[in-house]
């Protein structure tokens, strides 16, 4: 029962951290970045969007949600931490640890996002901080069930750091664009053209670490990541080709979270290895 769930707190975390990726592209998307402007408040004295906010409702509500979803995922991650020390599971308590202290940064970040008026390096930071806590989240739902560590692939490791990379070149493309959260949000002094081209070679070598993995061993958790790094490629190119229209930049940073996902479940599949009739 306690193994079951330990499970079910994890997929749920998984899935919170998952959410609030998406959330926060709202967020950014929509111009609310400063829908509450004040921080830890809304406005003023509030700690909700009040009635004839100078934002809008609209804007207000969404970052006011983007908000509370983070209250959210900080009391999941007391309950993962509470789930494994019950299991008395001592190689788990590190990561729970990560996740609650991880959640309570973003909450900080968050709120210097809002001060510093969406600078981009602490825009970058926040997204880039979810995708470190998603991997934590991952690690310990792939950890749940008997394992045992194997000798680990170089090209897997470097598959990982190439692929956060990768995310890093996205939030720069992100952070010269027109999606910075509010239209006075400063920039990145980065012309966009360049940054692009920037972020697609490292999805080219990203690609390419995938493939050669792919030919010398057979795993689902690859070919998985192929289908993600293929269909991103084709939204990233959509999008540039259709001017960054809303909806499709909204889809590539879902993507996002989806290959940064398949890239810690294939590095997790080379670094561990699950015991044969384990539940």
């Amino acid at each position: 029962m306690l193994k079951r769930n330990l499970k079910r707190i994890f997929t749920t975390l998984l899935a919170l951290q998952g959410l609030l990726i998406v959330t926060g592209g709202a967020v950014r998307l929509t111009g609310s970045g400063l829908g509450c402007p004040t921080w830890p408040t809304c406005t003023g004295k509030s700690y909700k969007p009040v009635p004839h906010q100078a934002q809008g409702q609209l804007h207000a509500w969404i970052e006011f949600g983007n908000r509370l979803l983070t209250f959210g995922l900080f009391f999941a991650s007391v309950a993962a931490l509470y789930f494994v020390y019950q299991t008395k599971r001592s190689d788990l308590k590190l990561l729970a640890w990560l996740q609650v202290g991880g959640i309570f940064g973003q909450g900080i970040l968050g709120g210097i996002t809002v001060l510093t008026k969406l600078n981009p390096a602490t825009v970058a930071g926040h997204l880039l901080l979810s995708m470190l806590l998603i991997a934590g989240a991952t690690t310990l739902n792939f950890k749940v069930k008997p394992y045992e560590l194997q000798s680990d692939n170089p090209y897997a490791k470097i598959l990982a750091v190439v692929a956060f990379v990768t995310l890093i070149a996205g939030t720069v493309v992100t952070g010269s664009g027109p999606h910075a959260g509010d239209w006075q949000a400063p920039r990145f002094k980065l012309e966009i053209y360049a940054a692009a081209k920037i972020h697609s070679a490292f999805v080219a070598i990203t690609l390419v670490l995938a493939i050669y993995l792919a030919i010398r061993f057979s795993r689902v958790e690859i070919r998985a990541l192929l289908l993600v790094i293929f269909g991103q490629a084709l939204i990233g190119l959509l999008q540039w080709w259709q001017g960054l229209p809303q909806w499709l930049v909204a889809l590539h940073l879902l993507g996002a979270s989806l290959f940064w996902f398949a890239t810690w479940r294939t590095r997790l599949s080379f670094k561990y290895l699950r015991i044969p009739g384990s539940r």
